[in-house]
């Protein structure tokens, strides 16, 4: 095993509760055991482009393990789709003396770790992402805090629909899984659950409404903001695509809400939590599990063993290839979905 490497860490994609406590893992553990020295990059894979660094010491990771986001700041940058990226990488790299580099991030973020492997950089994967939809990790950090943050808003929102007497629509997070939905609406009681893997009856959730005001109690719906309609398509709040290509979802919540206002006659509102679910304190489970992560990804990189990704298998951190966790998405399945319909209405 060699001592005293130089080893880059960088945090792509979309900030996340738990991403410190996988630098924290990562420094601690890197500097006391393994003697390297742990080169920071701002910003994701913007960092290593541009040469934006920033060294991780002991001291500068000491009081991050309860802090949600990255101290070292997240793009959604793709170095494959920048002039020269892929070259001006390799080139901060080689200028800073970095033998190998984690990766913190999600689908995209591990993509492009997984390219830049077969282009000759050494890479350890570490999954993240609040959506739980990276396919070979058991969880991903960071979905058990946006569960926990949606499942308090719901049980607030309750008190206020039954104030009122209201239908209330409430949109997650969750672009092509309904993981967030599915979780938050079953702990949080939610009448209607609807996810991007099932089509779904605006007529049908209309009945479960109506039901639910027959029986004297205030509805409250739990959409993902990618479910659609049936014979719809995604609802988008914008045509806007990042770097990746993706086209920024939203508006499902809202639409559905006039829905059932105008076929039942109930007054409805919808509620878009947003980017509150992935700010803030990491909950316990998702400090553990990041830090884990962390101190099995710089064994990895201590190891040489280059091109993997660390994941929950069980309660066991085992390494996967790297094309392995980006090969598909873990999508919510439909006999998960069908366990939460008969609880609807």
């Amino acid at each position: 095993m060699p001592a005293g490497m130089r080893v880059g860490v960088l945090t792509g994609g979309g900030d996340c509760p738990g991403l410190n406590a996988v630098l924290r893992a990562v420094t601690r553990k890197g500097i006391s055991v393994h003697q390297h020295e742990i080169l920071g990059f701002r910003s994701g894979w913007l960092g290593p482009v541009e040469g934006l660094t920033m060294p991780l010491t002991l001291d500068k990771v000491e009081e991050i393990l309860s802090r949600g986001g990255t101290i070292l700041g997240s793009s959604r940058t793709n170095p494959y789709k920048v002039d020269d990226g892929v070259a001006r990488l390799k080139a901060t790299l080689e200028e800073n003396r970095v033998d190998a580099l984690i990766a913190i991030g999600g689908e995209d973020t591990l993509g492009v770790a997984e390219q830049l492997t077969h282009d000759g950089v050494p890479v350890v994967g570490v999954p993240k992402t609040i959506d739980n939809d990276l396919d070979a990790t058991d969880y991903t950090f960071g979905f058990d805090t946006a569960v926990h943050i949606a499942t308090e808003a719901i049980d607030r929102l309750r008190t206020t629909a039954e104030s009122h007497h209201r239908a209330l629509v409430v949109e997650v997070m969750g672009r092509h899984a309904g993981w967030i939905a599915l979780h938050s609406g079953l702990a949080g009681g939610a009448n209607v659950i609807l996810v991007p893997e099932q089509p779904f009856s605006v007529e049908k959730v209309c009945t479960w409404v109506e039901q639910r005001f027959e029986r004297q109690y205030a509805p409250i719906i739990v959409v993902a903001e990618g479910a659609v309609p049936e014979g719809g398509k995604e609802l988008l709040l914008t045509g806007e695509k990042d770097a990746f290509g993706h086209v920024r979802l939203g508006g499902v919540g809202t639409w559905l809400a006039e829905e059932i206002a105008a076929r039942t006659g109930k007054e409805s509102r919808a509620v878009v939590l947003g980017h509150v679910q992935r700010g803030g304190t990491p909950t316990a489970y998702d400090r553990v599990l990041a830090t884990r992560f962390g101190l099995h990804a710089i064994d990895a990189i201590t190891e040489g063993d280059y091109g993997k990704m660390v994941a929950l298998r069980g309660t066991d951190i085992v390494r996967v290839p790297l094309s392995e966790a980006t090969a598909s998405l873990k999508t919510v399945p439909l006999e998960r979905y069908a366990e939460a319909e008969v609880l609807f209405g």
